[in-house]
């Protein structure tokens, strides 16, 4: 065990903001567990019971939890790293780019939610944007996966309701911002490529610490996101920041 307890990886995994099947993902936290990661996977409250932003306030309730079990699981506190995919992306940015700010909740209150790193694997960054680019879904319908995430309304129709859910709402050149890596599939069916634009042009004019590759032939969490070279990019990345 390295000094001062192991890293550690709140892994939230993508599910439309659906209910999330957590063991799907197991091959995914063995090889991150496999490099000298604690990985703590996140089941959060999803869109047909709670809608935004209780996602992402349980993705900050999973951080404080490790902060206030760090001896319990042989963890460094002070090394945390958020990784999602897809909606999980989404919340892991949301989480991250907030910390201890609003939207918050008050469970383990008296630990932080700060973290060092951020690994956004294609989520969706702008709700409002989404159906300008070519997708296989539409982006906007009340019953569509961003829709039922706002509780329940057209997108376009709502910016007061889609507005507060884009990560890029949060950010600011004063405010500090963990380093951020960005990766997304050049033939993303599902969540347009333009969204991780969009996302990395706004942290790189802020000044922020941003890393960006596209994987070319990649699809939506597929073609190319379990393959050792994308692990890699990601531990090397993580391995400078934790």
């Amino acid at each position: 065990m390295p000094e001062g307890g192991w890293p550690v990886i709140v892994f939230v995994r993508g599910s439309t903001f659906h209910e999330q099947n957590v063991t799907d993902y197991s091959n995914y936290f063995v090889r991150i567990a496999e490099q000298g990661y604690v990985v703590a996977a996140l089941k959060y409250r999803h869109s047909d019971i709670a809608p935004f932003p209780a996602q992402m306030q349980d993705c900050k309730t999973a951080v404080r939890f490790m902060h206030k079990n760090a001896e319990r699981f042989h963890c460094n506190k002070d090394r945390i790293a958020l990784w999602g995919d897809s909606s999980g992306g989404h919340t892991v940015l949301m989480a991250g780019f907030t910390g201890n700010r609003a939207p918050d909740t008050d469970a383990y209150a008296e630990e932080s939610a700060e973290v060092n790193a951020i690994v956004d694997w294609h989520g969706p960054t702008d709700f409002a944007k989404m159906n300008f680019y070519p997708s296989s879904q539409n982006h906007s319908d009340p019953q569509c996966p961003e829709g039922v995430v706002i509780g329940g309304g057209d997108v376009l129709e709502h910016p007061d309701l889609s507005a507060p859910t884009s990560p890029m709402t949060y950010l600011s050149a004063d405010m500090p911002t963990p380093s951020t890596l960005i990766m997304h599939g050049g033939r993303d069916q599902l969540v347009p490529f333009n969204q991780s634009c969009r996302l990395y042009a706004t942290l790189k004019a802020l000044g922020k610490d941003v890393t960006f590759y596209k994987l070319d032939n990649a699809c939506h969490a597929c073609y190319g996101f379990r393959s050792a070279r994308a692990l890699r990019l990601v531990f090397d990345w993580l391995s400078d920041r934790l």
